[in-house]
Parts: structure tokens; sequence; C-alpha cells
């Protein structure tokens, strides 16, 4: 008998109901709390460099926005590295789920080399995730570097040919622009973020989609079309190829007219201003025909880009070619010298001249460095100079830019290290110009071995016999610094 019941002749009633309690136990077990994994992360807390997300191995933090970060991570099982766009929690809402997963399967049906698929889309270890192959960096980036006509006319076909295939299933992107083209080799353009712009454009405006830079009129009050699409491609292209971009009221003449003159036939300027135009009914109706329109016009554009590079090339004639070679050998010569002294592991987007990630301009035609655009030395990136950061700093040693929010505890030594600050004393790598552990700013006049010239208003070392510009401070060097 149940020693927890009475035998009735004690004058209480039997408790006859189903007894379910563990024996022995006054209070019903709970379940047993699930085990996190060892290196598993807090779904509450960032993601860092070699944490686990299922099959996912987190490498680095590629870069992020008000609705999503963007990490570069492993996929275990296929063994292929992959970028992660995962939501900030407090967007991830059943109603937005239940949204994601309904674009995903409607635009699964874009089979398209030029757009870019899902691979996955799921919650992983209480995380929504949304994988996508890895691209080598934006248009965006690209489009911050020279780029020839053909090889802008190349990115144009692509990127309407994206556009058009999704129209021919009346799916409007309805956030067409240079950060949603993502480049793969040999030059092969994809647009990605089909419905998910969309989602998140909502979820954080409340209302419209679209990025104001490149949002058409009639999209900016709710009302996009098939056509805003191709707005937004007029936008790119006219900016792809003279470097302006027009703004709204979009009045005449739009701004690097001039330029885009000397580029291309009249013929494919009244193109893009037809693609501009403000009233929906005076456009394309969608890319369909603007694609249609672009491959008449594109031979006669290569052909006017041949002639004016002949023209140039009579004009300026053979001195150009000899000063070219004669930069060649400059450039190789300063590699040898200085290589390994000043990291050079990349060149300038406009003149090839050899960097270093820690430079802040060219030492050669003084344009401006574009630190996104290569890869670093470092196991992660700062979010506001995109320059490389040791996991274990608290600050950037080379922005003034805010900490970290995540900072490792362990201390990670490397045989960079040059130098101490003045404050703290922690170690300091050569030419940064903060410590990352104080943020102090370095006292240090950096100098480069073997050398005496420095520069006459930071004081940093420079190599007098090859640089017009110091690269610390983008002061112009004159003949006699």
């Amino acid at each position: 008998m149940d020693p927890k019941r009475r035998p009735p002749d004690q004058g209480e009633p039997v408790d006859d109901r189903p007894y379910d309690r563990p024996f022995g136990h006054g209070v019903e077990a709970e379940p047993r709390a699930k085990r996190k994994k060892r290196g598993e992360p807090s779904p509450n807390k960032p993601l860092r460099a070699r944490d686990r997300l299922g099959k996912y191995r987190i490498l680095r933090r590629i870069g992020g926005g008000g609705f999503a970060i963007v990490y570069e991570a492993l996929d275990k099982v296929e063994g292929t590295h992959v970028a992660l766009k995962i939501p900030r929690a407090e967007f991830v809402t059943e109603s937005n789920l239940e949204q994601f997963r309904r674009e995903v399967r409607t635009h699964a049906a874009l089979d398209h080399p030029n757009i870019l698929p899902i691979k996955n889309a799921d919650l992983v270890d209480e995380r929504f995730v949304i994988a996508i192959p890895l691209g080598k960096g934006s248009l965006d980036q690209r489009m911050r570097r020279r780029m020839s006509i053909d090889t802008a006319l190349g990115y144009a076909r692509q990127m309407l040919e994206a556009v058009a295939h999704a129209h021919e299933h009346r799916i409007a992107h309805c956030d067409v622009k240079p950060e949603n083209f993502l480049l793969f080799g040999k030059d092969r353009v994809r647009l990605a973020d089909f419905g998910i712009a969309r989602i998140a454009q909502r979820t954080i405006a409340g209302s419209g989609s679209g990025t104001i830079g490149y949002i058409a009129p009639e999209q900016a009050m709710g009302k996009p079309k098939l056509s805003s699409d191709v707005f937004s491609l007029g936008l790119i292209f006219w900016e792809m190829l003279s470097g302006e971009l027009p703004e709204y009221p979009f009045a005449d003449p739009l701004p690097g007219l001039a330029r885009l003159k000397r580029k291309v036939p009249v013929e494919f300027i009244a193109f893009l201003r037809r693609a501009l135009q403000v009233d929906p009914k005076a456009r394309f109706a969608d890319a369909r025909r603007m694609l249609a329109v672009f491959e008449k016009l594109e031979p006669s554009v290569r052909r006017f880009a041949r002639g004016e590079r002949t023209r140039r090339r009579a004009k300026t004639g053979s001195k150009t070619a000899q000063s070219r070679d004669w930069r060649q050998v400059r450039f190789r010569q300063f590699q040898q010298q200085f290589r390994q002294e000043l990291a050079l592991d990349r060149n300038c987007g406009d003149c090839q001249g050899p960097m270093s990630e820690a430079m802040h301009c060219c030492p050669w035609c003084g344009s401006d460095a574009h630190p996104e655009q290569e890869r670093t030395r470092f196991p992660d990136r700062c979010e506001r100079c995109q320059r490389g950061r040791k996991l274990d700093w608290k600050f950037c040693a080379f922005c003034h830019g805010k900490g970290f929010e995540t900072v490792d505890s362990r201390s990670y030594s490397d045989a960079r290290y040059a130098g101490r600050c003045g404050g703290c004393r922690n170690p300091l790598i050569p030419f940064s110009r903060y410590c990352p552990w104080c943020r102090r700013k370095t006292t240090n006049r950096w100098r480069i071995t073997g050398v005496r010239s420095t520069c006459p208003k930071c004081g940093w070392g420079i190599a007098k016999d090859f640089w017009s510009r110091c690269p610390w401070c983008t002061t112009r060097l004159g003949d006699g610094s």
C-alpha cells in the first residue's frame, strides 16, 4: 500500500486519483535543462571568431547594419566558406519568421546565374541564420576604384539579366543598390537579398522600402512597381560610369554629365535618362525591356570607348608608356627594400603602388586608402575604419573609434609588437596611432629601419626617395622634405 495514503478506518476519505509523481518526491520532477555544448555561444551575446553555430564555425565579422550582422563562417559539413546573415534578436519575432519562410519559398523559383541563392534559412542554436555563398566583395566596394568601360558594361549586363529574370516572375526586388550586388570569380555579379531586403526595410522603417540613395520617387510614397527597380538600376549605371550619384529632384543637368559624354555616345546617355524619368510611365516598364535596348546599344558603346582610347593614346604619345614602365621599376625597387619592414600586402587602386594596411593614403599618388577592399592580416576588423584588429584588443589601433563589443579575455602574443604605450605600458603594433588597450594616442615617432628621413608634420619615418606623400598623415612631401 502506498505509504502516503491512510486506511479508511481513520475517518479520512481515500484519494483514488492516479498518482503520477515520482515515488519519494513531494514535488513534480522538472525537465532537465538542455546542456550547452562547449564552444556554443549564448543566443543573446554577439558572435566572435571560433564560435560554433550548428554546422558553422565563425571566422570573422564582415559587417552589419540596423537589421542584421554578417559573418564569414566555415560550413564544416560541405567544407566551404559561407556568409551568415543573422538578424538582431529584437527583430526575430514569430510574424517575421513566418514572413522569412514565405519569402524564401517564393524566391526559390528564381534560379539564375546572376541571382544569389539562399543555402539555408532557419533557426540554428536559437538564432535565425540566413546562409548564402561568400563573395569576394560588393559592387559598392568595386565602384570606389577605377573601372574600365568594358568592365562597367559587363557588370551592367549581368545586373540587368538578374533583375529581368525576377521581373519575368513578376517579382520586384525593391532594394536594388550596389551593396546588394556581390562579386565572385571571373567578374561574375550576383544580386542578393531577394525578399529579405523587403522584410528588413519594413521591420526597421515601418513603411516603404529601399535605400534612400537609390529609391524611386513612387517607391518612397509606398507604391513600388517593377519600374522602380529600373530607376534604381539607372542610378547605379549613371554613378558607375560618371562617378556621381544624382539626387532628388533629379533636375537637369545631372551631375557627372560632362564626364559621361567623354565615355559613352549620346544614344546611351538617352538610354540612361529614360531609366531615370521621375514619371514611372515614361521609363522602361520593367528590366526585360531595358535589357533589350541595352543589348542593341552595347556594341556601339564599346566601339566609342575603343575610339576614345585610341585618340587619347595618340595624343599622349610614347612618353606615357615610358613613364609607366619606369614607375613599375620604382615599385619593384621599393618592394625589394621595404616589403617586410612595412608589411606591404596590397596595392593602390589608382596607381597600383605598393601599400600597407596601416597607411591612410597612397604614398605614391595620394589617393585614399580603402582597407575594406583588401584582406587583413588580423583575425577581425574595426567596424569604423575596416582595418584589422586582434581579438584581445579593447580599441582600434588605427582610428579613434569606440571600444569593441567583444574582447577576448585571453592575451595573444605577436612577433610584430614593437615599442610600448607610454601610459599602460602594453605592447604596440608598428605605425599604430592609438594604444589598443587604453586608447591613448601613441607618442612613438615610428621610424623605418635604415632610413633617416621623417615627415615634417607628423615626424614619422618616410621613404623620401620614393614617396610624394606621407602615408601616415597625408601631407604632401616637397623636394626638400
